[in-house]
């Protein structure tokens, strides 16, 4: 008999929308688990945006009070895709009633709300997930398989990077995203928070690190409310300050001896998505791309001169995740089917009962090296990353 999962969903606009599709997939992607999923109510405090939720993706109903999501009975998971200055609220709302909870990524407004919700949550013991997705894509599954194999031997470098150019466009429009009051860190929170999730998944935790920060465009036009995203632009109207940062570059040291670089930014030409790494290790090497996120570069020579050389390997049946899409190889996966394999991820955790990566310890990990960051913009100097857990 199938587990029935009631889903509850905060904020529908774009990643609201990619969570509700997301959860509809489940019983059909990965039909062998039986895991069927009800969505049992979406919320925004735009009405027609609720509604419109309601009716694309079937939910019993709509509500535009997001504290009724976490009252219904009926849902037994909150995704909170809302912006990030609500999420330590509705987080610990959500844990004081007893739901488990999904969080899009940064968890908290900055490293202290992080803190706060990772503490809520697990004191309320309820299971948690964030949407750190580009780790999900098969291929990145399978260069974390070799490395904890140790077919690349010891890892020595690590290059990490999240360049995107969603506000490269002056005219971008000043969506929460660029303001700290409502979105809290800029790129260090919404970008390089992907890039250090990545960095320990592949490389291993980070020891240390020496950062900086800027901000290339100080204004842009005002948005409209319950309108678009941030990638929109306007030509003209009233302008509004920029008041966090656009870029973010840091040096690393990890905890296995490896070096390593971070660089995040959302105002650059040229790089469309690329979240990207490359790994150099005593017996290989390999890189990875979202930009060609169904391509591995794989340097495994194994003393043979004639194999001396990078192998593209295209993601395929025998990858992690992949045949649960298509059978057979290098048919592209795409962004929202790394959000399926999330949700899916999240659905099978609740129905065994146990935690599953990447949740609020994993933010919690990520929150300690912005912390360490933000010190060291201060300190222009290497700051160690230091727990800033809450007994």
């Amino acid at each position: 008999m199938a587990h029935t999962l009631g889903i509850g969903v905060i904020g529908m606009g774009w990643m609201g929308a990619v969570h509700s599709r997301a959860y509809g997939q489940i019983p059909d992607r990965f039909s062998d688990l039986d895991i069927a999923t009800r969505l049992v109510v979406c919320s925004d405090d735009v009405e027609a945006r609720a509604k419109s939720g309601a009716n694309r993706f079937g939910f019993d109903r709509c509500v535009t009070d997001w504290k009724k999501v976490i009252e219904d009975p009926d849902v037994d998971l909150v995704t909170i895709a809302a912006p990030n200055h609500l999420h330590l609220e509705m987080a610990q709302a959500a844990a004081g009633a007893g739901k488990h909870i999904f969080c899009e990524k940064p968890v908290g407004l900055g490293p202290d709300q992080t803190v706060e919700i990772e503490h809520a949550a697990r004191k309320a013991g309820v299971l948690t997930m964030v949407g750190y997705n580009y780790r999900w894509a098969p291929l990145v599954q399978y260069a974390r398989q070799l490395i904890e194999q140790g077919q690349l031997g010891q890892i020595t470098h690590y290059r990490g990077r999240f360049l995107v150019g969603y506000g490269s466009d002056p005219r971008s429009v000043l969506s929460w995203r660029f303001q700290r009051e409502q979105a809290g860190l800029g790129t260090l929170g919404d970008l390089m928070s992907h890039a250090i999730d990545m960095a320990h998944l592949i490389a291993g935790p980070i020891q240390s690190t020496v950062a900086n920060s800027k901000t290339f465009i100080a204004q842009r036009p005002l948005a409209t409310p319950g309108e678009g995203t941030h990638f929109s632009v306007a030509d003209s109207g009233p302008m509004g300050d920029v008041t966090n940062e656009d870029y973010v570059g840091a040096l690393t040291r990890f905890e296995n001896g490896a070096q390593g670089t971070l660089e995040a930014c959302r105002i650059v030409n040229g790089p469309k998505c690329e979240m990207a790494f490359e790994v150099n290790g005593t017996k290989g090497a390999l890189s990875w791309n979202f930009e060609r996120m169904n391509e591995l570069e794989l340097f495994l020579p194994q003393d043979n001169p004639e194999h001396d050389g990078h192998t593209t390997i295209f993601a395929g049946p025998n990858h992690p995740f992949f045949a649960q899409f298509y059978p057979g190889p290098a048919t592209s996966l795409s962004y929202d089917d790394l959000k399926v394999i999330e949700a899916c991820q999240f659905a099978q955790s609740i129905v065994n009962k146990r935690q599953a990566e990447p949740g609020f310890a994993e933010a919690l990990a990520v929150a300690c090296v912005q912390r360490a960051m933000q010190n060291s913009w201060n300190s222009q100097s290497w700051e160690q990353v230091v727990s800033l857990r809450q007994n």
